[in-house]
Formats: structure tokens, C-alpha cells, sequence
């Protein structure tokens, strides 16, 4: 499976306010076609706004962001979301999760199970595919949110802190295979996290938001593929401790901020 997406997002001038609560303040950016665009910075920065901004989920106060590059033709949703919480369906197996995300579209019955075949070969869970969600493990829930979303074959992938929700020795093991899915893939990706380890391990530009309203302190690039980055690389290391000099102040600030209220 090659996506390949060749989709640019650019974030002009992007500011969000909710009432009386600034978030974000002149944010302007570029999201490279086929490259992982990592979002990090305090507590409340406003990390999770910019991703709903991104994908039209949410019209910002000020500023516009635009899409450009062609879709491929056999893209289904170019801005496709993946969660912290899985949103699986309990009544459905692995196989009815995927395929509920093909109903409906274009694609002939033969088509949609070999879009369905496909992304669970591609995430290890073929074996599992008539297994109900609730006998799978966190980890293979967040492949099948995976999945789910490669299916449609996206030209953006936007993931909201998708491993937040799991056990350390399973989110260590499931950031070994998203880089590598995501190297496959070649798709546009947007990934928000909390924790600096993710981000050097996926991100090929990383961009550093001030605390509330959140503004650019810093982006910072690695050019070096994502397959073979490991946790102990001394290189990714030294930018994990670079990331966490930006924002040490501002995530003191933030806590004690959250404390108060």
C-alpha cells in the first residue's frame, strides 16, 4: 500500500479565540506533502484547536488554512481523523469497523473488502478481522483505528494523541509500527502529543507552541527517515532535551495555571 499523498496544508495568520479564552495567536505554517508534522508545547497551548482548525472541524476566529496538491482519485475523506479513544463500534468485529468507513462510497463490494483485507494486513490484524473489539487488546484497538483510517486512503491524517491512553510498554511498541506505517504510507500526517519521545521518534518537523495563546516559539526539523529512529539514538536525544528547554518554563506556567483553576 502506497498513498503518497502530495497534499500541502498552509496555516495563514490562524488565530481562535473561545469567550473571554484566547487559544491560538497568529499562528502561520506549513505542512509538508508526504512528511509527519509534529504539534507539542504546554498544557491548554492550544495544540488540539490547531488540529481541529486543520481538518475543518472547527472555523478559526482569524486566518484560513489552505489545502493544495491533488487528491488522488481513490481517496475517500482527504482529512481523516485518528483518536485517542479508538471510537470503535462494540456491536461490529474488527473487519465491520473498517468497512463501515466504505459504506456508502463509490467502491464496489469487491473493492471494499479488498480495501478491508488490505489495511488489516498492513497492521498485523488479519488474523483478527471477525474478533469484536472488546476481546482486543488497547493496542490492537489503536491499530484498528489505524485501519480504519488508511482505508479511505486519506490525503491527511490528522491523530490527536493516539497513544495517550495506553500503557507504557504498548505505546514503545506501537511507535516502533507507526513510524513504519507511516514511512510506507507516504501521507501527509499532523500528529499532537504531550510527550517529547514521540515526537523525535516521528516527527520530521516539530513545531513548538508557546503556552495560552498559543504562538510559534520554535519549529525544529530532522531530516533523517523514520524507519530505524530508536528511543536510545543519541541525536534524537539531545533534540528531546532541546524541545523540553522551550517549553520547561511555559509547562511550569501552564501547571500552575491549571492548578488555580
Amino acid at each position: 500500500m502506497t498513498l503518497r499523498s502530495a497534499v500541502t496544508l498552509s496555516v495563514e495568520a490562524v488565530s481562535h479565540a473561545y469567550p473571554a479564552l484566547p487559544v491560538l495567536d497568529g499562528i502561520t505554517l506549513t505542512i509538508p506533502a508526504g512528511q509527519v508534522t509534529v504539534l507539542v508545547g504546554p498544557s491548554g497551548c492550544g495544540k488540539s484547536t490547531l488540529l481541529a482548525i486543520l481538518g475543518g472541524m472547527l472555523h478559526p476566529s482569524a486566518g484560513q488554512v489552505r489545502m493544495a496538491g491533488p487528491v488522488a482519485a481513490d481517496c475517500l475523506n482527504p482529512l481523516t481523523y485518528v483518536f485517542q479513544d479508538f471510537a470503535l463500534l462494540p456491536w461490529r468485529s474488527v473487519a465491520g469497523n473498517i468497512s463501515l468507513v466504505l459504506e456508502g462510497s463509490r467502491l464496489s463490494r469487491a473493492a471494499r473488502q479488498a480495501r478491508i483485507a488490505e489495511v488489516l494486513a498492513l497492521t498485523g490484524l488479519a488474523p483478527f478481522a471477525a474478533a469484536w473489539p472488546k476481546q482486543l487488546s488497547g493496542g490492537m484497538r489503536q491499530r484498528l483505528g489505524i485501519a480504519r483510517a488508511l482505508a479511505v486512503r486519506p490525503a491527511v491524517l490528522l491523530m490527536d494523541e493516539p497513544l495517550s491512553a495506553l500503557d507504557a510498554q504498548t505505546r514503545a511498541l506501537l511507535l516502533e509500527e507507526f513510524s513504519d506505517l507511516i514511512a510506507r504510507s507516504g501521507v501527509t500526517t499532523v500528529y499532537v502529543t504531550h510527550t517529547l519521545s514521540e515526537a523525535v521518534r516521528l516527527g520530521q518537523q516539530i513545531v513548538v507552541l508557546s503556552r495560552r495563546p498559543g504562538r510559534i516559539r520554535e519549529i525544529v526539523r530532522l531530516d533523517r527517515p523514520l524507519t530505524g529512529r530508536r528511543a536510545a539514538d543519541p541525536d534524537l536525544l539531545a533534540t528531546e532535551a532541546h524541545l523540553w528547554d522551550l517549553i520547561r518554563a511555559d509547562a511550569a506556567d501552564a501547571d500552575r495555571e491549571l492548578d488555580l483553576a
